[in-house]
This record gives structure tokens, C-alpha cells and sequence, in this order.
């Protein structure tokens, strides 16, 4: 169903008029002693559930959304509005409460590259939202968002790296149907043990055409935004890979690098289903090409959780069996914890505005169309290279000979020590051109010379 009307936010009121009866019916579920059943055999008096992710139900939620019948879930489509209706269902199978008379919050999307195509410049779309109330009535009325947008790319190749593939559909199973999975196991984990801050789990839609859909929420939050203590963000979290997770986000706000560190640990071990922790790399920025951005930029501390990038991004080649599922289930085992800590605390975490290079947009670059098919890997902060995950295939990266763990540290007479510096060095060139480009592999130092390509 396409929504062709913006819905009203509700009056901050219903909502608050809504967590204290919510609140108030669990407070009487945790009186001291635990004399009555709590909702979850494994929470008493506030203790965390001991209660883990089930994978198999997150393969079956990614099979789903990323399904033929979906058609990849592309933002003012039938299988955009499918999907919406079917993440709306499992909230309210959870029993969570709706923020606006309706899980579904409709905006209409105005996607930018609208004006130099054919696409149509309005497009009827939704965001879905459910709120889960705290435990704890001094804190229900500070929130915790979780989300993870859940449109993809779908029939069009406007985004694709893949675009020659005409009329294939680009299903998006991590990018992400992953992410979305993600958010609805961590709706079930906690709304088994509410932890004693509200919780808003959001759904968002048109992320892959510059945020729209989490935009429009900051703008249009059925809470105050300043209510608003963390977001914890899921996107691309179904290709992990030798245990080794990103998480983005951790100069925010001064405690988080040690609560996703006591995350990590205490999601392994003796009683958990996971041996050893995650080789978690944490970096700072609190900026990212994700749906967390949009609330960093209003003062909110945020993580982005990211299995890094592969050479089906953006492709028709993105689908199911390529997915993870039980490395899936261990980042939302190791997010689980990290948002009970941030909602458990007695204090709201202390926001930091992290200095960091923001990468300029693509498209205001004489390169903007240039290529070179090299796959960075987005753990590799060390600042001596930029280490590649791989190439992809038939590029002009794998043409000239480039493979996975090759780490270039000089493209085009440049220095390159980051991801920033290897930008700023590619796209002040243009498709055509012919650069040499230095790697080191294996501690030997080597030479290429590549012609670029043009994206599509």
C-alpha cells in the first residue's frame, strides 16, 4: 500500500501519556524479591536476560525481505510498501506499542538524482517505528533509537555498480535486509527484558537515496530529539567475515569504547554460544554514509555497526546464501548488550563531537564517474596504506593485476596513507586516464600501471 499523505507526528503527550501506563504495568513485574513472573524467565530485578540470537530466525527474515516477491524493496514500490507492512506485523506480534496511531510513519521521498532522470521526483514511502517502553519510570521518558534502514536498490540501476545488468534486480540481502533482521531480533531480545530506558526501534526507508528516511524522522520525531540518548545503527552486518566486525561511532560520547569493549567480551566465554569475541575494530567518526548521521548531526551519540564492504555491493549479486547467518547472530548478541548498558545506565552517556575528515561528495568531482573496481577494507585504519578486501571482477583494479590484501600506498604520484587520501588522489582524475598505482604485497613493493575506467 503506497501512503500518498505525510501523517502528523502525535503530540509529544500521547507519548508520554502512553510510557507511563506502559512503564507502570512492568514496574509491577520487578518488585524486590521477584515474588511473580517477569516477562522473561531470565530478568529479575533489572539483571540482563541470559538470552541469545537466534540465527535460523534471522536467515528466514533476510530470505524474506530479500525475496523475488519484494523486488528488492526499492523506495515508492510495491515491495518497499510489502516490506514495510510485514516489519509493522512483527512489531505488533511483539506486542510494541505504535507512536502515531500506526507503525508506519509516511513521508514522500524527493530523491535528488530525480532531476537529471527520468525517476519521478515524489515518491509515497514509509519509515516503520514501534516503541518499546522502560522498565523504569525516572528513565522511560529518554530513548534509545535502534535502527537500520531496510530499502535497496531494487529495478534501478541509479546507485548500482553493476549498472550494464539492465532489468536485474538488485535484492539487497546485506545492504539490508541484514540490518533490518538485525533490528527485529534485538525488538524480541529486549522486548523479553525491557531495560529501564524506552526503546524506539525504527525501520527507516529511502537510505539509499541520501538518508531521506532518517532525515525525515529527526524532523519530524513523535519524541524530542533531545530525549534522544543514543541511536544504534545496523547496516551491512551479514557478511562477517574471520570474526571481524566495524563499529563506527565510538568518539561520541566517552564511554563507549569501553561498553562495546564489555560488550564484546561478555557476549563469550563459558554460557555464551560464542567462544571467542569479535576482533572488533572501533573507529571514531560519528559521520558515515548510513542512517546514524543524520541523528550525529543533532548532538546525539551514535554506533554503526558494519561487516565492511564485498564485491557484491550495489549488485545484482547481493542475495541470501551468501549471507552469514550465525556471525550475524553474534554482532546482535555483542549490539544487545551494548544497548542494554546504554539504557541500563543511571546517567545518559556524554555526547563528544568527534574531529574527522568527512570524505566530499562524489558528485561534485571532475571524476565523479571514475573507476577503478578496488575494494577497501574499512577495518584498516592504521594510516599506512589503504589495504583492499578484494577486486572486483573484470575491473580495471583485477585487469591489472590487483588482488585482495594488496595494500596501495601511491596512486598517481600521491601518498596515500587513508581512505580520504586515496579519494581525494582517484577522483582528481577522470575516466581514461593512466596512473600508476604502488602496492605493497607481502612487504614487497610493486608497480602498476592502470587505465581507468567510467562507473556503468
Amino acid at each position: 500500500m503506497v501512503f500518498a499523505r505525510m501523517r502528523v507526528a502525535p503530540p509529544r503527550r500521547l507519548v508520554a501519556s502512553a510510557i507511563r501506563g506502559a512503564a507502570t504495568s512492568l514496574v509491577l513485574f520487578a518488585l524486590p524479591g521477584c515474588v511473580t513472573a517477569t516477562r522473561s524467565p531470565g530478568i529479575c530485578c533489572g539483571a540482563p536476560a541470559v538470552e541469545w540470537a537466534n540465527a535460523r530466525s534471522i536467515k528466514a527474515d533476510i530470505a524474506y525481505l530479500a525475496g523475488d516477491r519484494l523486488e528488492g524493496r526499492g523506495t515508492g514500490t510495491s515491495g518497499n510498501d510489502s516490506a514495510a507492512a510485514f516489519i509493522a506485523r512483527r512489531f505488533a506480534a511483539l506486542k510494541l506499542r505504535q507512536l502515531a496511531g500506526d507503525y508506519r510513519q509516511a513521508f514522500i521521498a524527493h530523491p535528488l538524482s530525480a532531476a537529471h532522470s527520468t525517476q519521478p521526483r515524489a515518491l509515497a514511502t514509509q519509515n516503520v517505528v514501534a516503541l518499546l517502553p522502560g522498565r523504569d519510570t525516572a528513565l522511560a521518558r529518554q530513548f534509545v533509537v535502534v535502527g537500520a534502514h531496510f530499502d535497496h536498490l531494487g529495478r534501478s540501476t541509479e546507485g548500482a555498480l553493476d549498472p550494464q545488468a539492465k532489468g536485474a534486480i538488485r535484492k539487497g540481502a546485506d545492504d539490508n535486509a541484514s540490518g533490518t533482521a538485525a533490528v527485529l531480533e534485538l525488538a524480541r531480545l529486549l522486548a523479553a527484558a525491557p531495560p529501564r530506558r524506552s526503546i524506539i526501534f525504527v525501520a527507516f526507508s529511502g537510505e539509499e537515496m541520501a538518508l531521506l528516511g532518517s532525515q525525515y524522522f529527526v524532523e519530524h520525531s513523535p519524541v524530542s530529539i533531545d530525549s534522544v540518548a543514543a541511536m544504534i545503527n545496523f547496516d551491512m552486518v551479514g557478511r562477517l567475515r574471520d570474526d571481524k566486525l566495524i563499529v563506527y561511532g565510538v568518539a561520541t560520547a566517552s564511554e563507549l569504547p569501553a561498553l562495546v569493549d564489555s560488550a564484546n567480551a561478555a557476549a563469550a566465554g563459558p554460557g555464551a554460544p560464542w567462544e571467542l569475541p569479535l576482533r572488533i575494530t572501533a573507529l571514531g567518526d560519528g559521520f558515515g554514509p548510513s542512517d546514524h548521521s543524520s541523528f550525529y548531526a543533532r548532538s546525539v551519540p551514535v554506533l554503526h555497526f558494519f561487516t565492511d564492504l564485498h564485491e557484491d555491493y550495489h549488485r545484482a549479486s547481493d542475495v541470501v546464501k551468501k549471507i552469514n547467518a550465525a556471525g550475524e547472530a553474534h554482532v546482535v548478541d555483542v549490539a544487545e548488550r551494548v544497548i542494554r548498558a546504554i539504557a541500563d545506565r543511571p546517567s545518559r552517556l556524554t555526547f563528544e563531537r568527534s574531529i574527522a575528515r568527512a570524505p566530499a561528495a562524489s558528485g561534485s568531482r571532475q571524476g565523479s564517474n571514475v573507476y577503478l573496481g578496488s575494494i577497501p577494507d574499512m577495518s584498516d585504519s592504521a594510516g599506512a596504506g589503504l589495504r583492499l578486501t578484494g577486486v572486483s571482477p573484470g575491473s580495471p583494479a583485477d585487469q591489472a593485476g590487483l588482488v585482495a590484501g594488496d595494500v596501495i600506498v601511491e596512486f598517481a604520484g600521491h601518498a596515500v596513507k587513508d581512505l580520504y587520501e586515496f579519494s581525494d588522489a582517484l577522483y582528481a582524475h577522470k575516466p581514461g586516464d593512466e596512473v600508476s598505482v604502488t602496492v605493497l604485497r607481502k612487504g614487497e613493493r610493486r608497480i602498476f600501471t592502470i587505465r581507468l575506467g567510467k562507473r556503468g
